[in-house]
């Protein structure tokens, strides 16, 4: 597992935990939540990593 995978798993864990909590998600239904919100996390993180690619060739800040 890379950082990345390790990360999306992390804050899929505390996401679910707050669902759990507020009950919006229950043991019962729990798998059928935890696979869609960790690959949504997972890209979102890609995506914000392809973005700061992207940025990082840019030689920095153009505040205009």
């Amino acid at each position: 597992m890379d950082k990345r995978e390790n990360l999306a798993l992390q804050v899929t864990k505390e996401i679910v935990v707050k669902f759990v909590e507020t009950g919006r998600i229950s043991p019962g239904n729990f798998s059928e939540h935890f696979g869609p919100i960790y690959e949504e996390v997972l890209r979102v993180l890609r995506r914000g990593e392809a973005a700061a690619g992207d940025d990082a060739g840019k030689g920095g800040r153009d505040d205009g």
